[in-house]
C-alpha cells in the first residue's frame, strides 16, 4: 500500500512539473509568436450548426499599432478600468461585481483583460471551479512574462466578436467595411457591447439595449480620457 501511495505521488508530482514546465513554454512562446488559433475557436467551429452555413473562422492578425486607439480606449473604459495598474486580477471589481449581483444588478462579472485572454487562449469554455483555477494560473503567468501591449495586442485579436468572427480586424471589415486603425470612437464603443454575449448580441443589427450600452461607454471613455500601457 505504501509503495502505491509513493508512486502514485511520484506520478503526481511528474506530472504537475510537466504541466507547469510546458505551461510557462506556451506563455513564453507567444511572446514572440501570435497564437495562430484557440481552444475556442476550435470548438466554436466544430459546434457550428450546418443548417446556418458552412463554419468559419474569419481573422486577421494586426500589431496593436494597426488597431485605432479609439479601440484600446473602448474594452479598457467597459471591461476594465483598472487594466494598466492591476497584476492581472482586480479583486475590488470582483467585490463590487459581488456586491451588486447580490441587488440583482445587470453588471459584468469582474473578469480583467487578462483573465480573458487567458481563458480565450489557453483554456476551454468551461464554468468549474477547476477551470477557474487554471484561469487565474494563466493569468498570472502572463502578467509576469508579457507586457501590457503584449496582452492588450492578443486580447483585440483573438476576442470572439460574431460567429465565426475573432478579432476586431477581422470584425471591423465585417461590420464597418473598414481596417481597424480607422476605427472611430462611436464604431469602437459599439463593438465592445457584444463581448459580454458576441453570439446574441448582432453588430450587424444593434439592438436598443446595444445603443444604450454603447452611449454609456462614450462617457466611460470621456472619464477615462487616454490610456498608457507602459
Amino acid at each position: 500500500m505504501k509503495s502505491f501511495v509513493r508512486k502514485s505521488f511520484r506520478i503526481a508530482v511528474i506530472t504537475g512539473l510537466v504541466f507547469i514546465g510546458l505551461s510557462i513554454f506556451g506563455v513564453l512562446d507567444y511572446i514572440f509568436i501570435n497564437p495562430p488559433i484557440t481552444p475556442l475557436m476550435l470548438i466554436r467551429y466544430v459546434q457550428h450548426d450546418s443548417k446556418k452555413g458552412p463554419a468559419k473562422i474569419v481573422k486577421e492578425w494586426k500589431d496593436l499599432e494597426d488597431i485605432s486607439p479609439n479601440m484600446v480606449l473602448a474594452v479598457v473604459s467597459a471591461e476594465d478600468n483598472n487594466f494598466p495598474t492591476h497584476f492581472g486580477v482586480d479583486w475590488d471589481a470582483i467585490k463590487e461585481a459581488q456586491k451588486r449581483n447580490k441587488k440583482g444588478k445587470r453588471i459584468h462579472g469582474g473578469s480583467t483583460i487578462t483573465q480573458q485572454t487567458a481563458k480565450n487562449v489557453f483554456l476551454i469554455p468551461n464554468r468549474s471551479y477547476i477551470r477557474k483555477a487554471f484561469e487565474l494560473y494563466f493569468t498570472y503567468l502572463i502578467e509576469l512574462f508579457w507586457s501590457k501591449e503584449r496582452i492588450m495586442e492578443v486580447y483585440l485579436n483573438v476576442i470572439e466578436l460574431g460567429p465565426g468572427i475573432y478579432g476586431v480586424e477581422a470584425a471591423s471589415n465585417y461590420y464597418f467595411k473598414k481596417p481597424a486603425k480607422k476605427l472611430t470612437r462611436a464604431e469602437a464603443a459599439l463593438i465592445t457591447t457584444a463581448l459580454p454575449n458576441p453570439r446574441k448580441r448582432n453588430l450587424a443589427k444593434p439592438s436598443p439595449y446595444m445603443y444604450q450600452y454603447q452611449a454609456r461607454v462614450l462617457k466611460l471613455m470621456d472619464m477615462v480620457g487616454k490610456v498608457e500601457l507602459d
